[in-house]
């Protein structure tokens, strides 16, 4: 058990080293860094003295270590377009961006789990094919789509929910449910197909032989091991949701990471860019080992 999680743990380290060195390589990849990063129409004298202060002027060894040293101090730099911390203005998005995909992610859960158990315990009746037919039509329809068609419908047509903003209730409904749309189809259709796989396995038969009843059979014995595939489903889908829920957050004007990552693009704010990439690379891979960690629990053969 712990050299697992020892084994895992050097894993997720040395995979942040990797993001670290592609995320400051990326940078150089344009040419010049500080050409690209001043505005428009700069002169040679404004370029070369940026250069200096950044210190593009120094060796790329020195500049990776110095680079790497504030990142292992929490330094991540200055947003040139805001001139403070980026991770001050981090910090202000993530509120709202960890309320959103937490909100998205509860209800498709619940809802995708239910139409997931009721179409596999209802295989091939008319129960199966409506929770089929849902699940299908979110993951064919576009987020923006659906968000833009809400927006006309609640917001311009019938005037109950606002179009976007944040700080209330009623802003939260139409970004959760339009992004959490597409995560309940694909919920639902894994637990299905997980579901139907494990009830049909010779310990199911075993427990119906012993007279117990369907929702103990179910809850009890086959939900444990048809929700290990859906654990790393979540897993992805709350990390990019915490990566930032771009196009929902541009939709709705939600004052989250994605909209201040595309705010960064639009402004040459290399600084802001490169620290959400890290963010979002950390998200991804510390739920991965959580992920992983939690597999022990639920199926301990995955220790050998």
């Amino acid at each position: 058990m712990l050299s697992y999680i020892l084994a895992r743990l050097g894993q997720s380290v040395l995979v942040m080293f990797g993001v670290s060195v592609l995320i400051f390589l990326s940078l150089h990849l344009t040419g010049d860094p500080a050409a690209v990063m001043m505005p428009p129409g700069s002169s040679q004298q404004e370029i070369d003295a940026f250069r200096h202060s950044m210190g593009f002027d120094r060796p790329l060894l020195w500049q990776y270590g110095h680079y790497l040293n504030g990142v292992l101090h929490g330094d991540l730099g200055d947003s040139l377009r805001y001139s403070q911390p980026v991770t001050s203005l981090i910090s202000q998005r993530i509120p709202a961006t960890l309320l959103l995909a937490v909100t998205a992610l509860a209800w498709s859960t619940l809802v995708g789990l239910a139409l997931g158990i009721l179409s596999a315990l209802k295989q091939n009746s008319l129960w199966d094919l409506f929770s089929r037919l849902i699940a299908f039509s979110g993951q064919a329809v576009p987020v923006f789509w659906l968000g833009l068609m809400m927006i006309i419908l609640f917001s311009l047509n019938l005037r109950w929910l606002p179009s976007g903003g944040y700080g209330q209730a009623a802003n939260l409904v139409m970004p959760a449910l339009s992004l959490g749309a597409y995560y309940m189809s694909a919920i639902a259709r894994l637990v299905r197909a997980s579901l139907i796989d494990v009830l049909q396995q010779d310990y199911i038969r075993t427990a119906r032989a012993k007279g117990l009843s369907q929702w103990r059979i179910v809850v009890r014995h086959g939900l444990r091991n048809a929700l290990i595939p859906v654990i790393t489903v979540q897993g992805m889908y709350f990390a990019s949701l915490l990566g930032g829920a771009l196009v929902t957050e541009i939709i709705f004007a939600w004052p989250g990471i994605g909209r201040l990552a595309v705010q960064a693009i639009q402004n040459r704010d290399f600084p802001l860019v490169q620290a959400i990439v890290l963010l979002a690379a950390l998200v991804f891979v510390g739920i991965n080992l959580l992920i992983d960690l939690l597999y022990v629990v639920l199926n301990p053969r995955i220790r050998l």
